[in-house]
């Protein structure tokens, strides 16, 4: 199929543009918001195309993520909306952007938010996350504790960021991902937005993973890190519960648990060792790339044949 889809989240297009399609994204000069066209710190394959959006022809299927870009798809392509987030504001009464139509549907990355979303009569479904595997390499020889997230100056309590202190008292702390460089604090050391490879390697001598989100949906980082093999501690919100299990890391609401739950990984490699082994082998039977594209090829095969 000729899939349209627009650059908006580097880590699940990543996994998406692994399939047997070829995918048309859109690209302009300024390589904005709406024109980013191929990334710059993943890989992806060669059947990922740029280009300018008015010379995208021939589209089978269009992939839109956010509610302006419906008014860019080509008339009569059959539209897939995949929503990535969590509900925002008169939580759980959030209606959807797309709540109460029939000319789409919308496809959850987790249950959770299928759950908390309200869109009316819009048909939905749920098609889980799968990344492109980064391999057992965890290590955890260096006492530290490692953040991936994105923007937490800004977000603020929704990331976590106002927790981070309470554990970098216990170990140095190293956050990365995008916007991290306003972050402060002598035990604090950010790695603003590092290629996802190098990032993947400094991640794997860090002790243990960090996953303080209040309100998100379920990050890709979170996955990568426990495929590859890194113990998890994290606040016990949203689809962290059912991603982790008690056997692979330590959830909680009482942030004390976790502090102390991290000096427990910093005194006993072993019992960190332990918890990442199984961590991975969740994470790779749960969120494996192979289910994860079956199940996007099943849907992809579904909504063309019913606009047809």
């Amino acid at each position: 199929m000729n899939i349209l889809l627009w650059h908006v989240h580097g880590s699940w297009t990543t996994a998406f543009v692994q399939g047997k399609h070829r995918y048309l994204v859109p690209v302009n000069d300024a390589r904005d918001a709406w024109g980013r066209g191929r990334a710059e710190t993943y890989d992806w394959p060669p059947s990922v195309e740029e280009r300018p959006l008015a010379e995208i022809r021939d589209v089978d299927v269009a992939i839109v993520q956010r509610p302006q870009e419906l008014d860019l798809v080509p008339p009569h392509v059959p539209v897939i909306y995949v929503e990535h987030n969590t509900p925002k504001g008169d939580v759980p009464n959030t209606r959807h952007p797309m709540a109460d139509r029939d000319d789409l549907i919308v496809a959850h990355v987790t249950h959770f938010n299928e759950l908390f979303w309200d869109t009316g009569g819009t048909r939905t479904t749920v098609i889980e996350h799968g990344i492109v595997e980064p391999g057992a390499r965890w290590t955890g020889e260096q006492e530290r504790l490692a953040i991936v997230t994105n923007e937490p100056v800004r977000r603020g309590r929704v990331t976590g960021t106002d927790l981070f202190g309470r554990f970098a008292a216990v170990a140095p702390l190293d956050v990365f991902g995008m916007g991290v460089a306003g972050l402060h604090g002598g035990r604090i050391t950010a790695y603003d937005d590092p290629p996802q490879r190098a990032m993947h390697e400094m991640l794997a001598h860090r002790r243990a993973y960090l996953h303080l989100c209040r309100w998100t949906s379920l990050g890709l980082s979170l996955i990568e890190a426990m495929q590859m093999g890194m113990p998890v501690l994290g606040l016990a919100t949203t689809e962290a519960v059912a991603a982790v299990p008690p056997d692979a890391g330590v959830l909680a609401t009482r942030v004390d648990t976790l502090v102390e739950a991290a000096q427990w990984l910093l005194d006993e490699p072993a019992a960190a060792a332990r918890l990442g082994a199984r961590a991975r082998q969740v994470a790779v039977a749960r969120y494996g790339l192979d289910r994860f594209l079956a199940d996007w090829d099943r849907l992809l095969l579904e909504e063309t044949c019913v606009s047809r």
